[in-house]
């Protein structure tokens, strides 16, 4: 952790209005926490987030109908959670380096890691399905089969979750395990297969057959979209989990919220940038035209990462290395170059996600359904946390309208 996220105590008191000894009883009580300093001075030296807090509850307390407005626009953190920590331009699972685990673990084992701290994932992947369970998918494909993948997703699980009674046991190791089943039935949903291997594996198989360096990028993705803290779509979900709705459901709104263009929707707005610069030659003129329009540029820029967005970064460069030159790469680097220039903006998950899609010559669907089916894992891991809470997710409304007895 560097020096940046830490206060001495002159400045932590003064941050928070109260004197030393009273920053010290804080300390005392877990509400501040410290660590010796380094370098000549041992002084200690205490979490700017833990001021950050104290803070943020001062302000609720002298204007709360302010505070909670705010924290609803990547505001002050609204619930406590120990699942992905953002910070400091770079993200975690559980305190790991999410894009460390991008490139060096399996999706099933991150998933593992975000349901239960585990990175082993052997007891729930490949789950065991039910008869009657696998039974209805076998009879739902035909009809899935002529429709988008995403839309697959949303028409499957309500289909589905009546023949998988163990969805309804809301304790943590079943609903590790009813995940599992989830990631199996969607993944079965968009392959029109059974998995036999890892998710990963599985989509090469159906989408690249003859590109088996797809597999790795593809498991990248999944893991780098599993979860990124308190987004709409895990929200979402946490509202949803807090009613004790079963796991299908949490993922059916989640999937109803991802879709929307503010969100994973967003990844179409990029894909329809890249079709209409064409070709590297086409992206200065393209861009140029948008800004001149007062136009976003889709793909980048994210309020949680000023110096850019590492999920794209990696990403970018991981297609970039297996792909080489093909035009979408080509189109992509440039673009980053053009908005560097313009606007200092950097590419998003969105851009990878495209950039992928477009290199592989994946299907065109291919963008969203890697989003749904990685952050599936985080809803669920989002889900456990809410039913282990047990409290309900019910905020109260600022009321604005007509008072009774004030119509005229």
């Amino acid at each position: 952790m560097t020096e940046s996220n830490f206060l001495t105590a002159k400045e932590a008191a003064a941050a928070l209005e109260i004197t030393l000894p009273t920053l010290y009883a804080y300390v005392s009580r877990g509400l501040i926490r410290s660590e010796p300093g380094t370098g000549k001075s041992r002084a200690r030296r205490y979490r700017r987030a833990d001021v950050a807090a104290l803070q943020a509850r001062k302000a609720l307390r002298q204007n709360p109908a302010q505070a909670a407005e705010s924290a609803l626009h990547w505001g002050t953190p609204v619930l406590a959670s120990a699942v992905t920590l953002i910070e400091d331009g770079r993200f975690y699972y559980r305190g790991r380096d999410a894009t460390e685990l991008a490139q060096t673990t399996s999706f099933e084992a991150v998933a593992s890691l975000l349901w239960r701290d585990s990175l082993d994932a052997a007891d729930l992947f490949p789950p065991e399905l039910p008869a009657s369970l696998q039974q209805r998918m076998n009879e739902l494909q035909a009809a899935l089969q002529p429709l988008p993948l995403f839309t697959r997703f949303q028409v499957l699980l309500p289909m589905l979750v009546e023949h998988d009674l163990a969805a309804y046991d809301l304790a943590e190791t079943a609903v590790c395990q009813t995940g599992a089943r989830l990631l199996h039935l969607l993944t079965w949903t968009v392959t029109d297969a059974q998995p036999q291997a890892n998710i990963a594996a599985a989509l090469q198989q159906a989408w690249a057959p003859d590109q088996p360096a797809v597999e790795t990028l593809l498991n990248t993705a999944l893991v780098l979209c599993a979860d990124h803290e308190l987004n709409v779509s895990a929200f979402t979900a946490r509202v949803v989990a807090s009613a004790q709705a079963n796991p299908y459901a949490v993922v059916q709104a989640g999937l109803a919220a991802l879709r929307g263009a503010l969100h994973g929707g967003h990844t179409e707005r990029v894909a329809a940038l890249l079709r209409e610069a064409g070709s590297a030659d086409g992206v200065r003129p393209m861009v140029a035209a948008r800004l001149r329009r007062g136009e976003i540029i889709p793909g980048f820029g994210h309020p949680l990462y000023p110096s850019g967005d590492p999920r794209g970064r990696l990403l970018l460069d991981l297609v970039a290395e297996v792909f080489g030159n093909k035009t979408a790469v080509t189109i992509a680097k440039t673009l980053v170059q053009v908005m560097a220039e313009a606007t200092g903006q950097q590419p998003t998950i969105d851009l990878g996600l495209v950039a992928l899609t477009h290199a592989a010559q994946l299907p065109i669907d291919a963008p969203l359904t890697l989003f749904a089916l990685g952050r599936t894992a985080g809803w669920l891991g989002q889900a456990i946390e809410q039913y282990q809470e047990g409290q309900l997710i019910r905020p109260r409304a600022r009321y604005v309208g007509v008072r009774p007895g004030d119509e005229s």
